[in-house]
């Protein structure tokens, strides 16, 4: 902490330079790479025409929507249309000034720390600026003037509630064991042994979360398409609809990058290279370490999409509340009760955190399995029972059909006015 504050306004000034184009330009290869991994998921090739092996087609959908025209829906409230985009981008920026990129090093002659900034309270800050750019999502439905785009932004607000909590429960055995909020001091603190190894279920949680929080499938229900058109941006073209597009992929990059400084290690060397090397973390490689796990975090999110469909919305909710938020509690409760034990000299030896870690992970999966068929059934007949209810159509008696399906006849037009003619 006693490195922060004291840079001259130059350097100051190229550090945050240098962020906004590292998201930007992170921004442009996640895009590519989303849609080459997603193609070859799907058998396909992907871009591969823009530049070399298709790197400059981000930037040439990103000029094209620059260049399309803006509509302006008539029923929009023109001020908070404009503003909400603008709403939503700015904090996915912000976040990322508390990110530690490496350790100190010579900075064109100055010596400073790779990080724009940090406090006493950094993972806070981060967590509440993160939750003001979700009024972008909620405003730009609202002042759309359609009911489709308000029905989006009403579904984000929701999942913020959702999911912050179960991600700010994750959060706090990592303070407990830091001793600080400070993502700096948490970094350092990891220096022996990562907290995602110690802390398991913590990072499930959390990675979970992650997912949520950025509107990414499975978790993509603002902007469900089959239902919602476009979700809370149904309305918006050109350079808005980008801004919020870049929100959504800059959002990806710090929880990543917040979920990397957390739980692995942040900027130092994985697999202990240092132990072999001692030059891993120092000068420069940092951050050569940093963001091969933040593009770790960032393959995750493509292949949850190219994997899993979109889960129902009662599905969704009853996760967050039902599964994460207790479990996040209980394991809350675990955690300071270790440490106290461990502070007043209750327990010995240093497996005894790995060892309630697996456990909770084992409890945790618990929850996903068994019991899922009876109470499919329970619904079936509760929906059956209920009047106007929806319940799933049973199987065929011999189990699914295989094969072609029967061929559809239809009547016709003189044998259907024979029949109506002999019922009138």
């Amino acid at each position: 902490m006693q490195a922060f504050g004291r840079d001259t306004w130059w350097v100051v000034g190229l550090k945050v330079l240098l962020i906004f184009l590292i998201l930007v330009l992170l921004t442009l290869f996640n895009i590519w790479w989303e849609r080459r991994v997603v193609a070859r998921m799907q058998h396909r090739i992907g871009p591969n025409v823009n530049g070399p092996f298709g790197l400059l087609q981000s930037l040439a959908d990103g000029a094209k929507l620059m260049f399309k025209e803006d509509i302006l829906p008539k029923a929009a409230d023109k001020v908070v249309f404009i503003l909400a985009p603008i709403l939503a981008v700015i904090p996915a920026f912000v976040t990322f000034s508390v990110i530690p990129f490496g350790p100190e090093v010579n900075f064109f002659g100055q010596r400073t720390p790779l990080q724009l900034t940090d406090m006493p309270m950094a993972v806070l800050f981060v967590m509440a600026i993160a939750s003001i750019g979700i009024y972008g999502i909620v405003l730009g439905g609202w002042s759309s003037g359609s009911t489709y785009s308000l029905l989006g932004g009403l579904r984000s607000s929701a999942q913020m509630i959702s999911y912050e909590v179960a991600m700010g429960l994750s959060l706090v055995s990592v303070f407990l064991y830091a001793g600080s909020m400070s993502t700096s001091e948490i970094v350092a603190a990891q220096d022996d042994l990562w907290f995602g190894l110690i802390l398991i279920p913590s990072f499930v949680i959390y990675t979970i979360s992650m997912v949520g929080e950025t509107n990414r499938a499975p978790f993509d229900l603002p902007e469900a398409e089959g239902e919602l058109v476009g979700g809370f941006h149904t309305e918006y073209s050109s350079i808005k609809f980008a801004l919020f597009f870049l929100a959504e992929y800059v959002n990806m990059a710090t929880v990543s990058a917040l979920a990397t400084t957390l739980f692995l290690g942040g900027w130092h060397a994985p697999f202990w290279i240092d132990e072999f090397w001692a030059g891993a973390n120092q000068g420069y490689w940092p951050v050569l370490w940093f963001f091969g796990k933040v593009l770790f975090f960032i393959f995750g999110f493509i292949w949850l999409r190219g994997s899993l469909p979109r889960m129902r919305y009662d599905q969704f909710m009853a996760l967050g509340w039902k599964i994460l938020i207790p479990i996040s509690l209980v394991w809350t409760l675990a955690v300071a009760t270790l440490r106290v034990a461990r502070t007043e000299g209750w327990l010995e030896g240093d497996n005894v955190p790995v060892v309630i870690g697996v456990a909770a992970v084992l409890v945790l999966a618990l929850f996903f399995f068994g019991g899922s068929d009876k109470a499919a059934a329970a619904a079936d007949v509760d929906a059956a029972a209920r009047p106007g209810g929806f319940p799933t159509p049973p199987m065929p008696a011999g189990g699914a059909v295989r094969g072609a399906a029967a061929p559809l006849v239809f009547d016709s037009p003189a044998r259907v006015s024979t029949v109506a003619g002999e019922e009138a």
